[in-house]
């Protein structure tokens, strides 16, 4: 006998039971569910379940069950017949390409969610949900540090990501909200090593310019840095000219800057949650290992591989030991961690800031460029701006729930 199907959608207000209530009545005419999904927004429930069931003599009936039913919870139902042609065509576009936006900012706005849908839209890509991953906000009590992000599964073909990218770049920009897009696949559910930069990523400050004040060579210091960040000048040659203005410099000021280094907020949030949930974490930095063995200690980093500064008779001779820490080596450093701990690259994460950073945010699995110079964030892949360092796990998909229970 033919069967037939039906799309059940039901509103109204939330309770328990509901849903329990309801497939028992279609278990009772031996329904099949073919798909079934629910979402809550300030207690008022949308459920949709989608269900095959013998026709004539078994579907009037449940039409009517169901009907009384959702009269007798108080709530809202509307039943839409699916042929078998658009049900099988709806079939067939789960194989399609899936894609996570994740969409952050202090607050989010209705023209900053339609300009990032209107670009989805355009593309023939289809949103199969959208997930609220910050706790509800108070529009009476005034919170310290303000944080929205949502993040929209789509679904569909993308023939040219980067224009897509490039088109998300310019609401970014012109909107001042941060938009990160991702492919949606076993990877990005199962990464488990992230690597962060230290100055002006982990860290407030640029140690070396830090140091340089204190050596009275501060504003020279300063120009070859932002220079080099900016990607103007090569890293290793900056780096040697910036030593060598460092020269003389007494070693007891080194434990004086540690003690002060300011930490990037929600950095330490962000690596707690990390470590709760079996990630391991590293300092990959042009900095000097000083000042990140004084934060591994601090925020319980893993690994650290930095710039050894060398000290002779209690003073800093303007040179180094080792090889330099530059942006090459920071991304043979990432591949080194994720040889040793097991990992396919595709399971890595890198976060930074500066010019240095861009040869391992383009091998991570997840490349994030943090509060990033304009070079650096035209071309990563990720980019965040408008919140702290712990937006980090909105894209990796954490709701606040899940971060709470570290807190």
């Amino acid at each position: 006998m033919k069967n037939e199907i039906f799309l059940l959608n039901i509103s109204g207000q939330d309770k328990p039971g509901l849903t329990s209530s309801l497939t028992a009545v279609l278990a009772e005419s031996g329904a099949k569910v073919l798909d079934i999904g629910q979402a809550n927004i300030h207690d008022t429930l949308s459920l949709g379940i989608l269900f095959e069931i013998e026709s004539g003599v078994n579907s009037s009936p449940v039409l009517k069950d169901l009907l009384f039913k959702s009269y007798e919870l108080g709530i809202q139902a509307k039943f839409t017949p699916i042929t078998l042609e658009n049900y099988e065509k709806w079939v067939t576009l789960q194989g399609k390409d899936r894609y996570i936006i994740t969409i952050l900012g202090e607050r989010l706005s209705a023209e900053q969610i339609s300009m990032v849908t209107q670009v989805v839209s355009e593309m023939n890509l289809n949103i199969d949900a959208i997930k609220r991953l910050t706790g509800r906000t108070s529009l009476v009590n005034k919170e310290e540090y303000p944080r929205a992000s949502i993040q929209l599964s789509i679904r569909g073909k993308i023939e040219d990501k980067t224009d897509f990218t490039k088109k998300m770049m310019e609401i970014s920009r012109s909107l001042d909200v941060d938009i990160a897009f991702q492919e949606d696949n076993i990877f990005r559910r199962n990464r488990r090593l992230v690597c962060f930069d230290m100055d002006s990523t982990l860290i407030q400050t640029e140690v070396i310019d830090e140091l340089a004040e204190l050596a009275g060579v501060g504003a020279e210091v300063r120009a070859i840095t932002e220079s080099a960040m900016q990607g103007e000048i090569d890293f290793n040659e900056s780096f040697k000219k910036r030593m060598k203005l460092l020269k003389g410099l007494d070693e007891s000021v080194l434990q004086n800057v540690a003690e002060k280094l300011p930490i990037t907020k929600g950095a330490k949030r962000l690596i707690d949650t990390l470590h709760y949930y079996g990630f391991k974490t590293a300092i990959l930095s042009g900095g000097f290992t000083y000042f990140g063995h004084y934060l591994q200690k601090k925020l319980d980093i893993d690994y650290v591989y930095a710039n050894q500064l060398e000290i002779k008779d209690g003073r800093l001779t303007g040179g180094y030991l080792g090889a330099i820490v530059d942006g090459n080596k920071k991304a043979e450093y990432l591949q080194l961690l994720a040889d040793k701990e097991g990992l396919n690259i595709s399971q890595t994460i890198a976060v930074g800031d500066g010019a240095n950073d861009l040869a391992m945010l383009n091998l991570a699995g997840l490349g994030i460029a943090f509060h990033a110079k304009p070079k650096v964030k035209d071309n990563a892949q990720s980019s965040i701006s408008s919140i702290g360092l712990d937006g980090v796990l909105y894209l990796l998909g954490y709701h606040d729930r899940h971060i709470d229970l570290v807190e």
